[in-house]
């Protein structure tokens, strides 16, 4: 039952952002925004073409890749953080130092150094999230209440199971919150990083649509590039109810 209401929810809204849109077509005209109708007709059609399939499953790669790597290289390194405060007082001010910059700027970089395949932009995305879920993870471990630790100790409990049975729970639930947050922000990033420099994926069939005045195939990217990101953020959504079950107990009680 519960899966049906969040269903039922989805179509709600998803008619709902018909209706708005459908407005907006008869307000704006055709030529500035296609109708609902005609754009989903037109996706449809579009999803069978092997070009179109090749734009969606690199970008899918790109992200996917990226937020992958972004969580095994910044979850670890945010519970060592928040745990070692020696190696914090020293590593933490470099990571709030460079926190705000905002890292698409270094694409440019990035592409000169790994090249103009896949490598710089799943980078540069990984970049982007993995600071969102450090910071966030190390916050965590550092809220974790020292009583704790002290009793965990006491139990005469080893450094391995101090990490399974204590900092991972207790960093994991903030964590995967951030990982949520943070798959908009990937796709955002995504979008610049294809949007030059690239002749595949979803970013780049959209500037070159827009570039050629062709509006429904550019609808039809950034629908796909919606439904991406839609994607993306229910599959975390997934992963934290199955890694995090505790947090469901404790919200019925």
């Amino acid at each position: 039952m519960k899966i049906l209401d969040i269903l039922f929810r989805y179509v709600v809204a998803f008619l709902a952002l018909l209706l708005l849109w459908q407005i907006g077509a008869w307000a704006l005209g055709p030529y500035l925004l296609p109708a609902p109708a005609e754009v989903l007709r037109t996706w449809v059609t579009a999803l069978q073409d092997s070009v179109m399939q090749e734009h969606v499953l690199s970008s899918a790669f790109r992200v996917t890749a990226a937020m992958m790597l972004a969580w095994i290289t910044a979850f670890p390194l945010g519970i060592l953080l928040g745990y070692r405060r020696r190696i914090d007082r020293y590593v933490s001010p470099m990571v709030f130092l460079t926190y705000p910059l905002p890292k698409i700027v270094l694409l440019p970089v990035f592409l000169t150094l790994f090249g103009l395949g896949d490598l710089s932009k799943i980078l540069i995305i990984a970049l982007t999230t993995g600071y969102q879920i450090l910071v966030v993870t190390r916050d965590g471990i550092r809220q974790l209440d020292a009583r704790y630790l002290d009793a965990f100790r006491t139990l005469g409990g080893s450094p391995a199971q101090l990490v399974r049975h204590v900092l991972v729970p207790a960093a994991l639930p903030s964590a995967m919150t951030a990982l949520k947050v943070s798959s908009g922000t990937a796709v955002a990033v995504l979008f610049m990083a294809e949007s030059f420099a690239t002749q595949r994926g979803l970013g780049f069939l959209i500037m070159d649509a827009w570039g050629r005045g062709d509006q429904l195939e550019m609808f039809c990217g950034i629908l796909s590039m919606s439904l991406l990101g839609l994607t993306i953020y229910e599959i975390c959504h997934v992963a934290e109810r199955a890694l995090c079950r505790w947090k469901r107990l404790e919200n019925r009680r």
